[in-house]
């Protein structure tokens, strides 16, 4: 009887965990905190995270970086001209779900994913490279060190709708 006594205490415990932490995630305790430093500097996105939780067209632009060659991501191509790459990105981004667009320019877009649930926050980066003639990409989550591939997956789906697939 007493072994049956520790399991259900043992799940009550597991249960009032989960609350606990769900209803943390509905208080907004884990979103984290914005980035400092976003935007383009010296022609470069920020670098990928030191963590498994991020990607970057731009990562190779980081000599020494842990994680240079895990994050790299193709950078997407133009649909048009930049500017109309840009709009039309931020007509794709602006429909996904938890999406928010912090800040939008001809040559640049910001948005911010939260999670529906738990309210994890990622940040996506878009840049029209001019030079390179591509809009650069850099998306990472703001916590944890894994996102199970959440960013890379994201910016793939973007990539399918802004080109129509």
């Amino acid at each position: 009887m007493t072994v049956l006594k520790w399991l259900l205490a043992g799940s009550m415990a597991l249960v009032l965990l989960v609350v606990l932490v769900v209803l943390a995630g509905q208080m907004g305790l884990m979103r984290g905190r914005p980035p400092g430093n976003m935007g383009v500097h010296d022609g470069k996105l920020k670098p990928p995270s030191n963590t498994d939780n991020s990607v970057g067209s731009q990562a190779a632009l980081w000599p020494g970086h842990p994680r240079r060659q895990a994050a790299h991501i193709e950078p997407l191509a133009l649909v048009g001209d930049g500017p109309a790459t840009m709009l039309r990105l931020r007509d794709v981004v602006a429909a996904m779900p938890g999406a928010r667009i912090v800040t939008l320019r001809d040559d640049y877009l910001y948005a911010q994913f939260t999670s529906r649930v738990m309210k994890y926050t990622d940040d996506i980066e878009f840049w029209f490279d001019r030079a390179a003639g591509v809009v650069q990409v850099r998306s990472a989550s703001r916590l944890g060190k894994r996102d199970f591939g959440v960013n890379r997956a994201r910016v793939e789906a973007i990539r399918a709708q802004l080109h129509g697939r």
